[in-house]
């Protein structure tokens, strides 16, 4: 059986376990592990299949990613938590629970919804299996490379923590990207129609991120009847990067 990777903070048996977003790996929450780490959480920041330094597997979607999280809260002799994810994280989180709600105190989804979405991430895809590291030999070279294909700054910096050296003067990239760019339709899939949870559910929404529609309230009742949703001002779709302190407020005052 093949385990996820984490990074593990804290000790103890009240246990938060935190799944990262679609190109994402766990590190990315590190800076909020350590504060809930200081409130007496055994934090546990999980790489998804494909992702960060957990194993490489043609097979992928949220059934695979479901089982992968099962697989290791049994490994590791967790019986209950807190789950939070974020986007495929939460879209993973949201098939995990309904699934399997035995394990979890409670549930927070940070912005998405369990409705489908269409692939949006093409672009961003081919650009990073665009990257020929036989000739990319710096971090600078690989960024100008990409930036043929991404524009944005602050989107490039995010995917480049990605890179790492396989070995000495070769770069490399930590996601599958071979896997990955052929599943698009696969990350926006919705929940299915009868999965549902009834634990105490937070949705955070970022405002200017359009990913919770005020038209999806119904279905996140008819899949979450016992949810919570909280607006994160001046956010898009990475709200906790974007405004931690809104975005840690809301979990600590709601969470339990």
């Amino acid at each position: 059986m093949d385990l996820l990777h984490s990074l593990i903070l804290g000790s103890g048996d009240r246990h938060l376990v935190v799944l990262h977003g679609f190109l994402g790996m766990g590190d990315n929450w590190k800076t909020h592990a350590k504060r809930w780490e200081s409130q007496g959480w055994c934090v546990h920041l999980l790489d998804q299949r494909n992702h960060g330094r957990s194993f490489w597997s043609n097979d992928f979607g949220y059934s695979f990613l479901a089982s992968d999280l099962k697989n290791y809260l049994d490994y590791h002799k967790i019986e209950k938590c807190t789950l939070l994810g974020h986007s495929m994280g939460g879209k993973t989180a949201m098939n995990f629970s309904s699934q399997y709600p035995e394990y979890i105190t409670q549930l927070i989804v940070a912005d998405i919804a369990p409705k489908e979405y269409n692939s949006h991430h093409q672009q961003i895809l081919n650009g990073l299996a665009s990257l020929d590291f036989s000739e990319l030999k710096s971090r600078s070279s690989v960024d100008l490379a990409l930036a043929t294909h991404v524009k944005e700054q602050s989107v490039r910096q995010f995917l480049l923590k990605n890179l790492y050296w396989e070995e000495k003067g070769k770069l490399g990239l930590r996601i599958n990207i071979k896997v990955l760019k052929e599943v698009g339709s696969l990350i926006g899939e919705g929940l299915a129609s009868h999965y549902i949870f009834n634990g105490p559910t937070l949705f955070l929404r970022g405002i200017l991120s359009g990913y919770i529609l005020d038209e999806d309230l119904l279905a996140l009742k008819h899949h979450f009847p016992n949810y919570a949703l909280v607006d994160i001002e001046k956010a898009g779709h990475w709200l906790h990067a974007e405004n931690p302190t809104a975005f840690l407020k809301a979990i600590e005052e709601w969470w339990v």
